[in-house]
């Protein structure tokens, strides 16, 4: 067995430069194992020279995903040996409950520090799921303007641009000239360290327009900001959906824009990284909510998981009781020919994946705004048709397989037909549902799912065993 000392050789020996950000990660895009067992090790034998090395120094995002690899206890002990050098910022890319997990065992003094040299859209980012106390007590400790921005952006609804924005930016009056412009942004100490835009306001701080930093840089001194500037086209109301923002980014191809209050005063710009988070977020969240899991992470408790999905289980096997007694109807014929119990299933699954990836198109471009009143019909013209060509398809293939099964081409021809039924039905359904919840304001990406596999498992079990009822009675 090797020594305390000889293990600390061993990760030291790898060299001040060995994991630079790229090296941390396996082919798979995870943490590597040996980085993490050596990480691991040095948070036991406390060695501040390995962590300071090749933790402290990695990026943000490199850090949120190691606080997400490693064990609780680890992640508490790591903060708190690193102390000053932990990296705050990289709370805004771990998960919620990890995020909390690590604020609640630091001090609000070491927070408000961290804070202080934060951007203000990170550090509303980490202040809004603390308590009001703990909020009040680190904004205490900031300077007076901070305090402020902080407190403004943090007074928006959740899930605003004013909530994502920040609060730092460079703007001028319109009667500057370039030369007093550049000598501005030279000399001032409080402007934020990366920008490419310049906002342009009147003395009430009302927005008048922007300019980019290259024309800046291509325009002589003598010359007026109001000569060059360019009007702003698509200002962001600061109560506006960040997800509605997001699509403003992405219809004009907008690197940042600016942020307005009611009145059109400027209170901060939204930045395309920050976009690119929402993005991110709002499509995890759609996809999490097609499968009824809500804002699970994968750090949650198994209390608070099993909570959030068992609602929708709830109200999943209040249709599965329905479309079983769709069945109990039929229960006689069922007990006759035997071939309908092993074919129901066909029916209904098929159905139910039609209707999913109906559903699953719809969701996103409802949210996306890419299907709206104007194009919906023609889009439920174009999806009935698709569940005509595939039932037909399908239908004529199951009926064969099942004829020559259970060698009754009654039973293949009663099959083909249900399959057409039920896939024509499951396509409507995957398009109607998600519509009719969006025009009553229910979040389609919440509901649908439920909803769409009710339809096709009723409609598959009732096309089947009427069809074999109404049949065999006949013939």
């Amino acid at each position: 067995m090797s020594s305390t000392g000889d293990q600390e050789n061993e990760r030291n020996a790898v060299g001040e430069d060995a994991y630079d950000g790229s090296d941390i990660y396996a082919e798979d895009g995870s943490v590597r194992s040996d980085y993490l067992m050596h990480v691991g090790a040095a948070i036991a034998d406390r060695d501040l020279l390995y962590l300071r090395q090749h933790v402290a120094r990695l990026h943000a995002s490199e850090m949120g995903d190691v606080l997400e690899a490693i064990q609780p206890e680890q992640r508490r002990a790591l903060v708190s040996l690193l102390g000053e050098d932990f990296d705050l910022s990289s709370l805004t890319e771990v998960d919620e409950a990890i995020r909390l997990d690590i604020v609640e065992h630091l001090p609000n003094e070491q927070i408000a520090a961290a804070i202080g040299e934060m951007d203000s859209d990170d550090a509303v980012y980490i202040l809004e799921d603390l308590d009001q106390e703990d909020q009040e007590e680190i904004l205490s400790k900031l300077p007076f303007t901070e305090r402020v921005r902080l407190r403004r952006s943090l007074d928006y609804p959740e899930s605003t641009a004013g909530r994502r924005m920040q609060t730092e930016f460079v703007a001028v009056p319109p009667f500057w000239t370039v030369g007093q412009t550049i000598d501005y942004m030279r000399e001032d100490d409080d402007l934020p360290e990366s920008f490419t835009q310049i906002f342009v306001i009147d003395p009430t701080f009302k927005l008048v327009g922007a300019l980019d930093l290259d024309r800046i840089l291509r325009t002589k001194r003598s010359v007026k900001i109001e000569t060059i500037m360019r009007e702003t086209v698509h200002p962001i109301p600061a109560e506006m959906d960040q997800e509605e923002a997001a699509q403003l980014f992405e219809q004009y191809d907008l690197l940042s824009a600016a942020v307005v209050d009611e009145n059109n005063r400027l209170v901060g710009v939204l930045t395309i990284d920050d976009v690119v988070d929402v993005i991110q977020e709002e499509a995890e969240e759609d996809l999490m909510r097609l499968g009824g899991v809500g804002d699970e992470e994968l750090s949650d408790s198994i209390i608070s998981t099993s909570r959030s999905r068992v609602v929708w289980l709830l109200v999943n096997l209040g249709t599965a009781f329905l479309a079983a007694s769709v069945i109990g109807l039929f229960e006689a014929t069922i007990q006759q020919i035997v071939a309908l119990a092993v074919l129901m299933p066909i029916v209904a699954g098929m159905g139910g994946n039609a209707g999913s990836q109906t559903m699953t198109v719809t969701v996103r471009a409802l949210a996306t705004r890419d299907l709206d009143i104007h194009n919906a019909w023609r889009i439920v013209r174009r999806e009935a048709g698709v569940g005509l060509l595939n039932g037909l398809l399908f239908g004529v293939l199951i009926g064969i397989v099942a004829g020559a099964w259970f060698q009754d081409h009654n039973i293949g021809g009663i099959i083909a037909v249900a399959m057409l039924i039920n896939m024509i039905a499951a396509a409507l359904a995957g398009i109607m549902i998600p519509l009719l919840l969006d025009r009553f304001g229910a979040d389609p990406a919440v509901s649908s799912a439920v909803f769409v596999t009710t339809v096709t498992d009723v409609t598959g079990f009732f096309a089947f065993l009427g069809l074999a009822t109404w049949w065999f009675h006949v013939s």
